[in-house]
Formats: structure tokens, sequence, C-alpha cells
């Protein structure tokens, strides 16, 4: 059953838009975090992403299992490769990299990662993932090898969404990478959002209020930040953030 996708298309429905806050374990302390993870709620997020690149300083599983431990938002993986399953979490990002041409990340990671999802018990949210041109070489196409789709070419970006919803897969995410120097650009999204019929996810580069309350407005369902906070503990910034991601909620801030 899937609970968890439900209640993102709850979100969407009932606030106008998401907000998803990315936790990326290997890359801070412990203790950082997990605060983050603890006041997530309280600052309006709808839910937690927890994924990274290279596991070189923790355990990943037992990084998720602690994140658990101090949220009641539901926990999805956004893994960097199989390796990054584990049954603490209630769902997983269940990603092709449809706009590269690596197979490893159009079907081998996917093929080693089934078995393991249905073991653990995961929720699969099956999605295309779309890597957009930000500007410098990002993390992501580094590691996958394959080209961002430019982005002056929205009718590149259109028909990779479409083939991603004519698979059956349930969203589509718009990346522009981690700590991106460019976000999606909004016409980007607003071509995408008019071509296709399942829910957008745009992510990466993405640090003021006005910044996702656009992407929002152009038609996507859900935002995603999280380089902006590795290093911030400032929740204010992270409650303007999640209010714009929410043009029909009000976030106190």
């Amino acid at each position: 059953m899937s609970k968890v996708y439900q209640y993102l298309l709850s979100i969407k429905h009932e606030r106008g838009g998401g907000f998803l806050l990315l936790l990326d374990p290997d890359s801070v302390e412990e203790r950082h975090y997990l605060k983050l993870a603890e006041a997530a709620r309280d600052c309006g997020v709808d839910a937690l992403l927890v994924g990274t690149s290279f596991m070189l300083n923790v355990d990943f599983s037992e990084a998720v299992r602690k994140i658990k431990e101090v949220t009641t938002l539901p926990v999805i993986i956004f893994p960097g490769s199989f390796a990054q399953l584990t049954p603490h979490a209630d769902a997983v990002l269940f990603s092709s990299l449809i706009s590269g041409r690596n197979p490893n990340y159009l079907i081998d990671e996917q093929v080693k990662g089934a078995p393991l999802v249905k073991r653990y018990g995961l929720e699969p949210i099956a999605t295309g993932y779309i890597l957009i041109e930000s500007g410098p070489l990002t993390s992501v196409q580094y590691i996958s090898g394959t080209m961002p789709i430019p982005r002056t070419k929205f009718d590149i970006a259109c028909a990779h969404a479409l083939a991603a919803q004519y698979m059956g897969m349930k969203l589509v995410y718009l990346e522009a990478g981690s700590g991106a120097a460019q976000p999606v650009p909004v016409e980007m999204v607003r071509a995408v959002a008019a071509y296709i019929d399942i829910p957008i996810m745009v992510g990466g580069g993405l640090s003021e209020a006005e910044e996702c309350a656009r992407r929002i407005k152009a038609g996507a369902s859900f935002v995603v930040v999280g380089n902006r906070f590795e290093f911030d503990t400032r929740f204010n910034h992270l409650r303007q953030l999640a209010q714009a991601a929410h043009p029909g909620k009000t976030v106190p801030v």
C-alpha cells in the first residue's frame, strides 16, 4: 500500500505544495542532522529525505535509525546506491537516472536494490530522476558519469519527463544537484508541469523562500532543500522556506 506516496499527494492537495528536507548524514556531525530532523515538523517540513553520495564517515543504516527515532515525519531514502537501503526508513525514491545513458544508474543499481526493498518492507516510490545543468560540475554528475540536460532545452526535459510518466513512474525529480550554483529554471518547471500529469519534485540550489515559491507556482508539487542547512541551524529560515512551498497554509515564523 502506498501510504507515504498518498501522504505526499494529500500534502500537495491540502497545502498547495510540499517541502522536503534532505539530510546527508555523511556530510555533517550527527548532533546537527539529528537536531534538524527533530525540529523539522515544527518548522513545517512535510517529509525527510536521507541520502549521500559516499559513505566515508557514517553507518548509513544506523544514521537512518537514529533519525527515525527523533521524528514522526515520513523518512524516505534518497539512495546514492543500493547499499544505502535500510529497513529503518518508511519508503525509498526508487529512482532511475533517465537523463543519463549510464546503464548502472538506469537499471543496474535498481536490480541490485529491488530484493532489498522487498525484504525490508520499504515502500518504493518509482521516480524518474532528471539532472539539469546548473553551472560547475556537481557530485551527482561526476559520480554518475552522465551529462545533465542543458538548462535552456525545455523540450528535452519534457520528453524525458513524459517517458517517465509512460513507464509508470509516480514522480519526476528535476535535480540541479547538491549545492548547485543555479537551481532548475522556473520556465523549465512550468514547461514540464504543463506537459505531464504526474507530480514534479524540484531540488538543488534552492536557498531562499522566493525561489521555492516560484517553482511551486510554476507547477512543482514539491521542493527539496538540503545543502543549505548542512551548517545552518537558523530554524526561522527553514520555516520561511517551508511556508513558501505551502501557498495554501501559513507556517508561523
